[in-house]
């Protein structure tokens, strides 16, 4: 028999004013048994409370139960006939209806309506005593009303969600004995059951009633359409609980969840502070301010002992919310220093670590915070503050600084609001704890990739430089983007670009060590694809030892890295260069026009793989030469390749014609100012020495030609315009570098001065071993050569060329040349 079948035989049966209520957890257990259920089946309450339903009616009726209870889960109610079995064993037939209800504290419940079929119809003129007679006990709040909407009956449970007592009631509509608590929208549910017949289930009403308007309340409300013998509405009646406890359980766990989410987004103290209140208002509190210790927002360890002696304690305002205009009406900007005396609350809740509550704020006390600008300290009545709590904000048991909460309309702090503030005040003090630490690490790695890199490019006649780094935001941290411009013997230089993997300390160190390392080998003057040999065994070496350490669970930086080395020499306009897994550098032509060098790409270092290879070509003066990182190529996330070269070759076409490298402009265009990468750029623009500038001679392997060589050395000092003293000096470097040449090697020597601002004086020859300075004994007729160059020259070494080596000496110039 279908449900509507069902419903329509029992109709004629069914009297809800006649009918015996009991109530039914959704298991199907008894949980409430009242007095008409008893003369109706003969079970007392001791005896029916606890039992199963089903073990009260006939085995077919019983066996139908469990998919009634489902249909009432499903928010469904039933009506039909059923035999039911009365406690001496005879059956009773009856009229049953099943609907879903809901018990005190918010609980999902079944409520029956059991009426014997048989009984004469008295239809809705039933008296007030016998429908009070059906709900006796019943703690849920019950209430009919007619198609007025205006109440006509009301049980005695309802008097406890206020509106005063049951025989006020009738006549009334809900606006009228509940105001404040929004009767419109209660109403309009009501209607649309009216109208439609349908019931609503669990309905939430919050509101605020007048009589408790700083609290607010929240009711669970149930409602049916009452129909007569023809189905037309007679009216409509609710059930209500108050589930206000389990509302506020929900906001609280919903603040939390926005906390969660909403609070330490950024890796930023001062950000994260005020994220704290703005989640704290207006869920929790009407007005908030956070306010931390003055070393918190710099990284600094905090020191939360105020000073000895002094009457204030200085806090530094990270964030502050109010749900109203007025409020703060001194105010203190973020990041603005506020001072609490030292007797205050606030100051005891920071040296204690302790929370503070108070329900009941003095009207007449005097705001805690003191020099508030203005001058004028505001009571606590002119500010309309009533409730406070102070929640130290503490991680790692440290004491960071302070959250302190206000309320001025809503019902004063309890205990919970208390545990809720310091629930949410801990996961936020985490938050600010790693802000603080990311603070301390971002700027300690700043300082140490800033002393790393060069403070000042050296001025050099072969280019004339200039550099940019632009590093990464504090989301993802600081990298190891370095530069370098190294001078060379010879009047040349050398020009670096590299990228070290990672961000934060350790990536700084490793290109700290890299830098060092460039510089060493540099000055040995090797060629390119040597030095980057040399750096690729030096980062194996380096993985390998801390592999083999303790710090094996730490990566090294240095494996993986790239790097660029690039040498000039402007003498002839040569160029040479070699890569390890580093972007090829760019060429700017005098004429403006821009192309990218075909260099093979070695491995990054410490990788292993094929040995590196260098490429040689030659410049034109005035051409600029462009060494980047890859972050200068990448552009939302696309990593560069070749749409980022054409980016850069944009970017770079017209810096030909400026009078200076156009560095900044390049980086501006091509790199946000918050990149996801590291950006490093430098631009060489390329210079010719002078014929002038240059001397050379070639001279034959004969002892004898050694007088020859420091007279034409004098006479083009003296045509430079060079003073006596560095003449008579270079005759002597002269002297002693083309005596070893001769002695000591063989084939062609040349000799070679240059006039840059040095002097450097080279002599050439034809040998593969380097000389070796030694210390001679005062018998010892030989070995004092080196030992006189290295004291006559401010710097001098060997460097190995393809057709043997150049021996060189650089003397300061004491004399302007003319």
């Amino acid at each position: 028999m279908g449900g509507h079948e069902e419903q329509g035989g029992a109709r004629q049966g069914f009297d809800v004013a006649d009918a015996a209520p009991l109530l039914l957890d959704p298991h199907g257990l008894v949980a409430g048994w009242t007095v008409h259920a008893e003369r109706l089946l003969g079970h007392g309450a001791a005896e029916a409370v606890g039992r199963k339903f089903a073990d009260l009616l006939e085995t077919g009726d019983a066996e139908r139960l469990a998919d009634l209870l489902g249909r009432c889960r499903a928010g469904s109610d039933w009506a039909g006939p059923m035999t039911a079995r009365h406690r001496d064993g005879r059956p009773v037939p009856v009229a049953v209806r099943v609907a879903p209800t809901t018990a005190p504290q918010g609980r999902a419940a079944v409520l029956v309506l059991l009426s014997e079929l048989g009984d004469a119809d008295r239809g809705w003129g039933m008296s007030r005593r016998v429908l009070e007679q059906l709900v006796d006990g019943n703690p849920i709040g019950i209430a009919v009303l007619d198609t007025d909407l205006r109440y006509v009956w009301s049980n005695a449970a309802l008097e406890q969600f206020g509106g005063g007592p049951a025989h006020r009631r009738p006549g009334l509509r809900f606006a009228d004995v509940q105001p404040g608590l929004g009767g419109d929208a209660v109403e309009e549910r009501m209607r649309h059951v009216l109208e439609t017949g349908e019931q609503v289930v669990g309905y939430e009403h919050v509101g605020r009633a007048r009589s408790a308007p700083l609290r607010e309340t929240a009711y669970m409300l149930s409602f049916t359409r009452l129909e007569d013998d023809r189905g037309d509405p007679m009216g409509v009646y609710y059930t209500v609980v108050d589930v206000t406890e389990r509302h506020r359980t929900r906001q609280r766990l919903a603040l939390l969840d926005r906390a969660g989410k909403h609070i330490g987004r950024t890796l930023d103290v001062m950000t994260t502070a005020q994220e704290l209140a703005d989640v704290a208002v207006p869920g929790l509190a009407d007005f908030v301010t956070v306010d931390l210790l003055e070393t918190v927002p710099g990284g600094a360890e905090p020191v939360p002992e105020p000073p000895t002696g002094s009457e204030r304690v200085p806090l530094r305002r990270a964030g502050h919310r109010s749900l109203y205009e007025d409020l703060p009406r001194t105010a203190v900007d973020s990041g603005a220093v506020v001072a609490y005396l030292t007797d205050s609350p606030p100051v005891r809740c920071l040296t204690t670590g302790r929370s503070w509550r108070q329900e009941q704020l003095d009207p007449l006390g005097v705001e805690w915070a003191v020099g508030a600008p203005g001058g004028r300290e505001s009571t606590f009545l002119e500010l309309g503050l009533r409730s406070a709590m102070i929640v130290p904000i503490r991680a790692r048991g440290t004491t960071l600084g302070l959250t302190t909460f206000f309320r001025r309309r809503q019902s004063p702090f309890d205990a919970d609001d208390l545990h809720l503030a310091e629930d949410l005040v801990s996961r936020a003090a985490v938050c600010v704890e790693n802000a603080r630490r990311h603070t301390r690490e971002r700027d300690a790695a700043l300082v140490l990739q800033r002393s790393l890199l060069p403070r000042r490019l050296p001025e050099l006649d072969a280019v004339e430089v200039a550099a940019c780094y632009r590093p990464a935001d504090e989301l993802t941290g600081l990298g190891g983007d370095w530069y370098d411009l190294i001078p060379l013997s010879g009047a040349r230089v050398a020009l670096v670009v590299g990228e070290v993997p990672g961000h934060g300390i350790a990536a700084a160190a490793a290109m700290g060590r890299l830098r060092t390392a460039v510089r060493t080998l540099a000055a040995i003057d090797l060629p390119p694809e040597e030095v980057l040999a040399h750096l690729d065994d030096l980062a194996s070496r380096s993985a390998r030892d801390d592999g083999a350490g303790e710090g094996a669970d730490a990566p090294d930086h240095s494996v993986g890295s790239g790097c660029v080395y690039v040498v000039y020499d402007p003498a002839d306009g040569r160029c040479t260069m070699a890569a390890a897994d580093h972007p090829a550098p760019a060429v700017v032509a005098p004429d403006g026009t821009v192309g990218f060098v075909d260099l093979p790409q070695g491995p990054s270092l410490g990788v292993g793989g094929p040995p590196f290879e260098a490429v040689e070509l030659s410049l034109d003066e005035g051409s600029t030469l462009v060494l980047y990182t890859d972050g200068l190529l990448a552009h939302d996330g696309d990593g560069g390749g070749d749409a980022g070269r054409e980016r850069l070759r944009r970017a770079l076409e017209g810096t030909a014609r400026e009078q200076r490298p156009g560095c900044q402009a390049v980086i501006d265009a091509l790199v946000p100012s918050r990149p996801e990468d590291d950006a490093a750029l430098l631009m060489a623009r390329t210079r010719r020495l002078a014929p002038e500038q240059v001397a050379a001679w070639e001279l034959p392997p004969d002892p004898a030609v050694v007088a020859d060589a420091r007279r034409s050395a004098q006479d083009q000092l003296s045509r430079w315009g060079l003073d006596e003293e560095l003449v008579f000096t270079t005759e002597l470097l002269v002297s002693e570098l083309v005596t070893n040449a001769v002695r000591h090697a063989s084939g062609r020597v040349r000799l070679r001065l240059i006039l840059e601002r040095t002097l450097v004086c080279e002599v050439l020859d034809g040998g593969a071993s380097a000389p070796h300075l030694r210390h001679p004994r005062a018998m010892d007729e030989g070995g004092r050569g080196l030992l006189l160059v290295s004291q006559l020259a401010e710097r001098w070494g060997t460097r190995f060329v393809p057709d043997g080596k150049i021996i060189w000496a650089e003397q300061p110039l004491t004399t302007p040349p003319e």
